[in-house]
């Protein structure tokens, strides 16, 4: 119930609507039990008319056969003690009920309307009574329910704006299928925690106070007796939710490898394809599946226990009503009455749903509980990449300074920056060239404070980053990733993604610079082209020039480009290598890369190698030196010669 904790300020920010639904809970319950006191009350009057018309009838038989006898004095007395007695036992009777129940029992006998009538008036008010507790029970359930909807809806935006809060190493620990399991299957069972369960939770608190208290009322020796089963109900609750807590837990882990396994399939349902392995996944996931369904059936037994013993409980109950009240009316004792035995069943009948939803109620808390320690564990986990406490504004001018820079890869331990020093001056144009795994994406990563230095520091016009705002660092560098990702929305939506307001005219000319807005309009729509789930319709290049653009539109400062032209052919690469020329005027351009572009005259190449600068200059400066530039550019050379695309 700890973890629960957490929901507390939703219902302290919808704390109207739920008091309002406790307010109709209550009055709902009230009024339903109001009829067992007017059933008791028109059973009784039945029960005394029946009995008066016997006496009556008795009476004239005896006049019809006897006419000359006249009866003694004891006989009267008699009678008329009777009748005192009687009286004075419908007082009693009367006394134990509802305020109201009393004034319309009043105003009944003092109508001195017929027994037919009085009984169909009784008739009308338990239909009346009737309609009151199903009215406000709508309105229970419109408030209660409707505010579990807005905590649902609130719930989700936290752990989604959490989502994109926490840093790329969370990213790279934890499963996408894991993240979306939260956020759907496990805020759907505490939402069940905080509607329906909180309804029927006070419904049944509620309920079973006012029975209790109208019970021990009417008869608190026969109250006793028929409640001797809850106690052995309340152990066998108590029991069974020990059970369901620690299984449901283990069922939520189960269901969110699953949906992983079923995310991780789709999304590589090509390559799965392409290697034959249908059958294979199929078996992977038949045996997650599996597991989940045993698991999950088991529960659903250990559950099942819960609604037989409510109906045994609730029976024997009934049962030592019907007998004990029996007895004691059979031989008048204690004041019990027919009307009693009623009121006490019916009494029971409506005990029967809300001692029956303890059960339910324990299961749904027990389970929000579990899932609630499940988003607690990501909701609880903090950023690495914190927003500095002061943080500068200001405007970049691209002046970028590497100082010193250690990083150790905190999932994996690679330590793929070594003293890492670099001084980019503003507007200029440095490539960074090196073998996969030298370090080259991380420099990027960095820059962008996707990660932070284990040592060391970058600064930007002289400004540690670690001191800018997250959004203002990002929102003025453009970047590219070697990692294309496109939304499944229209090629214009992912053009202008990083755009603060739509502009068609600056999506275009980024287009253009990309040397992609030839092929988008020979498509059927053209810009408002609907492009599929990460860009399924298009080609790798295709891809790859309409992530370029997206970088391009921001037209920012600092541009950096990461390996982003590995899928285009040699003749696009001259093209869009020529527009960047014209573009990047005036500009501080990172461009990460494998290959060499002799094309392009770059103010500054840096060769990395396990993480440290081995070399730096100009295209010139590095083949004079004969060393490792100058073998990267002859084996491209042999490369292109023979036909082939540079593999390093």
């Amino acid at each position: 119930m700890k973890h629960l904790k957490a929901v507390n300020k939703y219902f302290w920010k919808y704390r109207w609507r739920f008091g309002f639904g406790i307010l109709f809970i209550f009055l709902s319950n009230y009024f339903r039990i109001l009829s067992p006191q007017v059933t008791g009350y028109v059973i009784n009057s039945v029960e005394k008319e029946l009995r008066d018309s016997a006496l009556r009838k008795s009476a004239g038989t005896d006049h019809a056969f006897h006419p000359a006898i006249v009866h003694d004095q004891a006989t009267n007395e008699r009678k008329i003690r009777e009748t005192r007695e009687q009286k004075q036992d419908e007082r009693r009777d009367t006394a134990n009920y509802d305020i109201l129940v009393k004034k319309f029992i009043r105003v009944l006998d003092a109508s001195h309307s017929s027994f037919g009538k009085k009984v169909a008036i009784c008739g009308i008010t338990l239909l009346v009574l009737a309609l009151l507790g199903g009215f406000f029970m709508f309105l229970m359930r419109q408030t209660i329910i409707v505010m579990s909807r807005h905590i649902e809806y609130d719930q989700k935006n936290e752990i989604y704006n959490h989502y994109q809060q926490l840093d790329t190493n969370f990213y790279r620990t934890h499963s996408t299928g894991d993240l979306m399991s939260r956020m759907a299957e496990d805020v759907s069972r505490v939402r069940m925690y905080t509607g329906p369960a909180m309804m029927y939770l006070f419904n049944l608190l509620v309920g079973i106070g006012f029975s209790l208290f109208f019970m021990l009322r009417k008869d608190a020796l026969l109250t006793l007796y028929v409640l001797t089963p809850l106690p052995i109900l309340a152990i066998t609750i108590y029991y069974v939710n020990t059970i369901i807590h620690k299984r449901s837990e283990h069922i939520q882990a189960l269901l969110s490898n699953l949906t992983t396994n079923a995310q991780e399939s789709y999304s590589g349902i090509r390559v799965i394809k392409s290697f034959v392995q249908e059958k294979a996944m199929f078996r992977f996931f038949d045996h997650n599946s599996e597991e989940y369904r045993k698991n999950a059936v088991n529960l659903a037994k250990v559950e099942s226990i819960y609604f037989p013993s409510m109906g045994l409980m609730i029976g024997l109950s009934t049962l030592f009503t019907i007998m004990i009240g029996g007895i004691y009316t059979i031989y008048g004792r204690h004041h019990t009455d027919i009307g009693t035995i009623t009121e006490f069943v019916i009494y029971i009948t409506m005990l029967t749903f809300p001692v029956s939803a303890i059960g339910w109620v324990a299961s749904m808390i027990q389970r929000a509980s579990a899932s609630q320690k499940r988003l607690n564990e990501f909701l609880d986990t903090p950023s690495l990449i914190q927003n500095p406490l002061v943080p500068i504004v200001k405007k970049l001018q691209g002046h970028i300074s590497f100082r010193d820079v250690e990083f150790i890869y905190p999932n994996t331990g690679i330590h793929a920056l070594k003293k890492f020093n670099l001084d980019i001056k503003k507007g200029t144009k440095v490539v960074i060239i090196g073998r996969t795994g030298s370090g080259k994406t991380t420099i990027a990563q960095l820059l962008l404070r996707l990660y932070d230095p284990t040592e060391g520091g970058i600064s930007i016009d002289g400004v540690d980053i670690r001191e800018l705002r997250l959004q203002d660092l990002r929102e003025q560098i453009s970047y590219v990733p070697q990692d294309v990702f496109l939304f499944s929305d229209t090629v214009t939506g992912n053009i202008q993604f990083g755009l603060p307001a739509p502009d068609d005219e600056r999506v275009k000319l980024a287009a253009r610079y990309a040397s992609v807005d030839k092929e988008i309009r020979e498509f059927a729509e053209q810009y408002d082209t609907l492009i599929g789930e990460r860009g399924v319709t298009l080609s790798g290049g295709q891809k790859q020039r309409i992530s370029i653009a997206r970088g391009l539109v921001k037209d920012p400062e600092i541009v950096v480009f990461d390996d982003c032209l590995s899928a285009v052919d040699v003749n696009t690469e001259k093209e869009i290598l020529n527009n960047l020329y014209q573009y990047l005027q005036h500009k501080t351009a990172v461009i990460i890369t494998h290959r060499i572009f002799s094309l392009f005259d770059f103010d500054k190449i840096v060769v990395l190698e396990e993480g440290k600068i081995v070399e730096t200059g100009t295209h010139q400066e590095l083949l004079a030196l004969k060393g490792y530039y100058t073998y990267l550019y002859e084996q491209q050379q042999r490369e292109k010669e023979a036909g082939a695309q540079p593999a390093l």
